[in-house]
Formats: structure tokens, C-alpha cells, sequence
């Protein structure tokens, strides 16, 4: 790709779901990693998320489109594009369990209609999915894992799983230029931030006095976890690198212990209670997740779960002194 300050200005970024968690976060930061390039950010408004529009940064050439991917004509929109950047999606998979139909035909036909319309326009297409597609028994997991070792354990996972299944066949049998990232669970402060994955939410309990709330099969077992600030720089790695291969990659900050997690919150609410309660998502058995594909393309992660945890608490705490 040539240099970013020759082409920044002609380049044009569309990321869908932009108000979201990642989103939010993601218009921002893209403003900054390429300066003068078109961002135009497409969300359904369906979460309220107005505030997640306020005080963009100057230097972004930014247009907002209150639409819903699945219903709007994305032709027009994604023309002239040279990376789309697909967040939107309902993302609670521990709520996911009785939205299986309701899942289906948001999350994956709008995947399938972004990615015929990247395909229509020529246009990359950047595809999170989710580490929560594994359910293994092996300590440590990677995009080469069997079969077997690909057991979702919630209709959220089992459609980011088909999702990326028809990104695959796309790129194969038709030319589409896409990767799908398997993101950890995301922790992290943003605009548009959400608290009902695990750090986030327990950092809400903490904050607010509240007992946290810990599913009581999971208090040792590994799951992978990402640092808002390195999803960003991932998806800002890819476009720079046109990493647009059609492989999968696990995107990941820390693999990390429900305990190792409230043992770095209780660095900063010393006084934090934990109330075990049960969950049917957590019948996982503990694994890690290798991220050696991703770094092998050149890329550092620069997160860290004790710096995410204090500057969420931190920003929290002002509401709740």
C-alpha cells in the first residue's frame, strides 16, 4: 500500500455498527491512524447511541447514515470504498439463547449482504467474528484446530461461525478480498460502551458498590480477552498491510482466569465482594487461545487488562464518588 500521507485523503472507510462499543471507539481512532480519509459510519440507531456521535475529532472527514444494513441499499454507500468494516451485529451472546431466530436473520444476513455488496464495489471487507466459535478440550486452540474443537455455545457464536463460512467461500469462489478476525472478548472504555460482557460488567459492579457476579464454573478457566485499543490498531494493521487473504485470525490482548480478572479489579475497589451465581453459557471446559497467526504478520499487541480495568473504573467512579 503506498505511503498513508499520499493516500489518506483519497481513501474512503465505511464501518457499519458505528456507534456501538467497538464502533465508537473505532470512528475515532481511524481518524487519527489515517488522516483526511472519508469515514462514513452506517448505524440502525436501534441502541440510542446518540452520544457516540458527539465531539468527533476535527480531523476526521466524517458522514454519519441512520440505516439498517439489512434493509438499506448498500451499493451507493460502499461505492468508491476501500475497506468496510462490519460491526453491526447483536452481540450479547450470554443473551443469546432464546434470540436464535431473531439472530439469524440479523446477524447473518446482514454479513451476507455486506459481503456480496464488498464483492458488487470491490470494496475489502473486515469481518470480526469471536474466540467464543471454540469449545474445546485441548489447553491451547488455534485457527487450525479440528472440527471437533469448533463447538459454539450460544446461537451467537453458532452464527459467527456460519458467517465466516460464507466470507471463506466468497473469497475462494469468487474473489471477495476479506479476513475474518476472531476478536477475545472485548474490554476496554469507549462512547458507546456496553456492560454486559465480563471485565466491563464487572468493572460496573465494582464501581457502583455492587457484589460482582461470577458464573460459578468459571472462576478458573482461561478465556481470551481484547483490548479495545488493540481491536482498533488490528483493523488499522489489516487495511495498512491489505491483509485481505481470506484467512482467520484470532485477535486476542491476554488469555486470562476469571480470578486473574477480579484480583486486578480488586487492585482498585479493595473492598470487592464476588457472588457466585450459575449460567448454561459456561459449560465450556477452560482452554487459551493462540494469536501466533496474527503476530507472524508483523503485529504487536500494546493492551494491557490492568490498564483497561482502571481507566474503566476510573471513569465510572466519577459518577458513583
Amino acid at each position: 500500500m503506498p505511503n498513508a500521507d499520499k493516500t489518506d485523503k483519497k481513501m474512503k472507510i465505511v464501518i457499519t455498527g458505528a456507534l456501538g462499543h467497538i464502533g465508537s471507539y473505532v470512528v475515532r481512532d481511524l481518524a487519527h491512524q489515517f488522516p483526511g480519509a472519508e469515514i462514513v459510519m452506517i448505524d440502525n440507531m436501534m441502541t440510542q447511541r446518540f452520544a457516540s456521535l458527539f465531539n468527533l475529532p476535527a480531523i476526521g472527514r466524517y458522514r454519519f447514515v441512520d440505516a439498517d444494513v439489512t434493509k438499506m441499499d448498500l451499493l451507493p454507500v460502499f461505492e468508491g470504498a476501500h475497506t468496510v468494516v462490519h460491526l453491526a451485529a447483536i452481540t450479547d451472546a450470554a443473551g443469546s439463547f432464546d434470540k436464535g431466530a431473531e439472530l439469524e436473520a440479523n446477524n447473518f444476513q446482514a454479513t451476507s449482504k455486506v459481503a456480496h455488496a464488498c464483492l458488487a464495489v470491490g470494496a475489502r471487507l473486515i469481518a470480526p467474528s469471536s474466540t467464543s466459535v471454540y469449545g474445546t478440550q485441548e489447553e491451547v486452540v488455534s485457527e487450525d484446530c479440528s472440527p471437533d474443537e469448533l463447538k459454539p455455545q450460544s446461537p451467537y457464536a453458532v452464527t459467527k461461525l456460519k458467517e465466516e463460512r460464507l466470507i471463506g467461500q466468497l473469497c475462494s469462489d469468487s474473489g471477495l478480498k476479506a479476513i475474518s478476525c476472531r476478536f477475545g472478548t472485548i474490554f476496554g472504555a469507549s462512547v458507546g460502551m456496553r456492560f454486559h460482557t465480563a471485565v466491563n460488567k464487572f468493572c460496573w459492579q465494582a464501581a457502583m458498590g455492587l457484589p460482582i457476579t461470577v458464573w460459578s464454573t468459571a472462576y478458573d478457566q482461561k478465556r481470551p480477552y481484547l483490548d479495545l485499543s488493540d481491536a482498533s490498531r488490528a483493523i488499522a494493521f489489516i487495511i495498512r498491510k491489505d491483509l485481505f487473504n481470506g484467512r482467520v485470525y484470532n485477535v486476542l490482548t491476554h488469555n486470562a482466569t476469571v480470578r486473574q480478572i477480579v484480583d486486578t479489579i480488586r487492585e482498585f475497589v479493595p473492598e470487592l465482594q464476588v457472588s457466585f451465581v450459575d449460567s448454561k453459557i459456561m459449560n465450556q471446559l477452560s482452554y487459551e487461545v493462540s494469536c501466533e497467526r496474527f503476530l507472524s504478520e508483523g503485529f504487536m499487541f500494546a493492551g494491557d487488562l490492568r490498564r483497561g480495568v482502571g481507566e474503566t473504573i476510573s471513569l465510572l467512579r466519577q459518577a458513583n464518588r
